[in-house]
């Protein structure tokens, strides 16, 4: 997609990746909306960033998509770009048994973009160029094992995404991957402090140096995480995996 011209609908678009995502893209001369189930979240992001749009959306919540898609297509008649970036990451102890994360997860994070997409599509299809943006992350690769069920969305949501742009390649509109790497954002509910994590602002500066040498990249992995990204065709997912999750098994949760 070009970076400056568009009218950019970014889901999670309150907080972490996705508010920082939408401050660059706005900065880029684009019309850009943000959503998010909290007003006030919304609220600070409009306070700070004059001409951005908000609307009120709940991912988990099938009328909400109906409603919003409703809305903002009859608003913004010139939407071209759409950002399932809304998502939850909460850690699991399967031993206990219990299933209310995992349920809650796999709405937000997998029929949430699907949901998203399928309302959106009608009206992307009728744009000249159009783009959907998943936002999955290194874990869809190499999971972290204290949240598997968030890994397993992600992982889901990469293989949707590979099906989507196939079935979509004779259309106006593109399909692209952000495959993040751990970023320090407040994910988790935690401060972003722990240094293993890349800084957001190092993070959204190379995502935008990515999109301006390739706008029509179909995957954006940062340097960052491309270890996680290619363990498999490595050879080494096993070992990877091993180390990986010894690592995490202090971080903060």
């Amino acid at each position: 997609m070009e970076l400056t011209g568009n009218t950019i609908l970014m889901t999670g678009g309150a907080t972490g990746i996705g508010r920082a995502l939408a401050e660059q893209f706005h900065q880029r001369g684009n019309q850009v909306i943000v959503a998010s189930r909290r007003q006030s979240a919304l609220d600070a992001v409009i306070a700070a960033n004059p001409g951005i749009h908000s609307v009120v959306l709940d991912v988990e919540d099938p009328a909400s998509i109906a409603a919003v898609a409703a809305q903002l297509t009859r608003d913004f008649p010139s939407l071209n770009v759409l950002f399932n970036n809304a998502g939850i990451m909460r850690s699991e102890d399967i031993l206990k048994g219990a299933t209310a994360t995992a349920e809650a997860t796999v709405t937000t994070n997998l029929l949430g973009p699907i949901r998203m997409t399928a309302a959106f599509l009608p009206h992307l299809l009728q744009q000249p160029s159009a783009t959907i943006f998943n936002v999955t992350s290194g874990l869809a690769f190499i999971p972290m094992a204290f949240t598997p069920t968030y890994c397993a969305t992600k992982a889901a949501i990469h293989s949707y995404t590979l099906s989507l742009r196939y079935q979509l390649k004779d259309t106006s509109v593109r399909v692209s991957e952000l495959v993040p790497p751990w970023v320090a954002t407040t994910l988790m509910g935690a401060k972003p402090t722990d240094p293993r994590a890349m800084p957001l602002e190092a993070y959204i500066a190379e995502v935008m140096q990515l999109l301006t040498a390739n706008p029509n990249a179909e995957e954006i992995c940062v340097e960052r995480v491309l270890a996680q990204r290619t363990a498999t065709a490595k050879g080494n997912e096993h070992t990877f995996f091993k180390s990986f999750n010894d690592i995490m098994a202090d971080r903060p949760h």
